[in-house]
């Protein structure tokens, strides 16, 4: 249906995830009048079976969650990540005697390295504290029909008639971002040979907080502690395969899948049992050549997407939200255009290096560990001890997996925009 007069607001974004959502909620707390159009009717976003995945919630993502008034809701389901153990393994063998143990104690601050969340709790959130900002407005489900971006300002029409008009595009369409596409940004891409898995186990023995990862010859293999549910301990996994085993290992039924999760992981939680669905997806590292065209800029995994090896995925789009929204409320302040490019070249400029550094870093670990080669074996199990007996250099890699190492913005300071 037709609208006479359009939609006008300062800032326009594509994509109601959970990165796409942060950045609206970010941008009105600041100050700036925000639109998000998602596609998915908002009941299925917080359903159980769209997507059953849990997300590794660093430490200073939390402090920006806090900051924006959404930690409250999220802080009764979110679990603390006291202790991570890396290892070193093959299935059906017990690990490696060479390991890394981080204990949270050990980083100088007085915090858990992060926490693991339901991307539903995270999503529940997100959507209650849209609704309470005035200066934030949410369409689902709402589809956009074409998008023109001028020298003045963008100019948007959606599929039911609707048009909008704002000062900026933020593109939050994910991976496949149709945004990107059009406005002709190239990407780098790489596909690896591997399909993540995830899904929510039950275990006997309680995980203490502490956080597994494991390497295996087809790809890392991560434990990550939940909060109890119905007097059951519980850990989500995210499991890396090779891609032409993946299929099989989903079409198991409950009982030998756990059984596969056991051999992996090994019997130190007891027997192992899986709950609910899987889920499954190609893993692939994406990186646009630009993260900014005229009166566009790309946010989150439009502008790149990194192996889940180390679980900073969601954490570099929040370090994004971030940094956009301290450049953004900052021009805003000043009374400048939020839309051109010497305003957007700033946030740019922030996520670049810090995007690049954590692609190579990712990519790296994988090629590294997601092999069986004796000698590359030796290698890698004498460097993780080698780590674990350098408290200095231990501690400044707790505090970059943390996301509180560097220059960071305010928001991941735990000060407000």
């Amino acid at each position: 249906m037709a609208q006479d007069s359009p939609i006008r607001t300062e800032a326009l974004i594509v994509g109601g995830g959970m990165v796409g959502m942060a950045a609206a909620v970010a941008l009105a707390d600041g100050g700036i009048a925000t639109v998000v159009i998602d596609s998915e009717p908002t009941e299925e976003r917080v359903s159980a079976g769209y997507d059953g995945r849990s997300s590794a919630i660093a430490f200073g993502s939390q402090q920006a969650l806090d900051q924006l008034g959404l930690w409250p809701a999220m802080a009764g389901e979110a679990e603390p990540i006291l202790d991570i153990r890396v290892s070193d393994g093959r299935p059906g063998e017990a690990a490696a005697p060479l390991f890394l143990h981080y204990d949270h104690r050990e980083s100088g601050l007085a915090a858990p390295f992060g926490h693991i969340v339901e991307n539903r709790v995270t999503r529940r959130a997100l959507l209650a504290r849209l609704a309470a900002l005035p200066l934030a407005t949410l369409l689902a489900p709402a589809r956009l029909a074409r998008v023109e971006r001028g020298a003045d300002g963008v100019a948007a029409e959606l599929t039911d008639g609707r048009s909008i008009r704002a000062g900026l595009l933020i593109a939050a369409d994910g991976a496949n971002s149709a945004l990107r596409a059009a406005a002709g940004i190239p990407i780098a891409q790489f596909v690896y040979a591997q399909t993540g898995i995830v899904a929510t186990v039950a275990h006997e023995l309680a995980h203490e907080g502490v956080a597994h990862e494991c390497f295996l010859p087809s790809g890392p293999f991560a434990m990550l502690p939940m909060t109890d549910w119905q007097g059951r301990h519980r850990s989500s996994i995210v499991w890396t395969e090779r891609r032409d085993l993946a299929p099989a290992l989903l079409g198991l039924d409950d009982g030998e899948f756990s059984a596969e999760i056991e051999r992996r992981f090994g019997d130190s939680l007891g027997r192992i049992q899986v709950l609910g669905g899987r889920w499954s997806y190609p893993l692939r590292l994406i990186h646009a050549a630009r993260y900014l065209d005229r009166r566009l800029v790309l946010l989150g995994d439009a502008a790149h997407a990194i192996h889940p090896i180390a679980g900073q995925g969601l954490n570099l789009g929040l370090r994004d939200v971030a940094a956009l929204a301290e450049v953004l409320v900052d021009a805003h302040r000043l009374g400048l255009d939020i839309g051109s490019s010497a305003v957007l070249e700033d946030y740019e400029r922030w996520r670049r290096f810090d995007t690049m550094l954590l692609i190579a870093v990712t990519d790296s670990l994988n090629r590294l560990f997601s092999n069986d080669l004796a000698p590359v074996r030796l290698l890698r199990d004498v460097g993780l001890a080698a780590v674990n007996r350098l408290p200095p250099l231990k501690r400044l890699f707790m505090r970059h997996a943390m996301g509180a190492a560097g220059p960071r913005p305010r928001l991941l300071r735990g000060l407000p925009l």
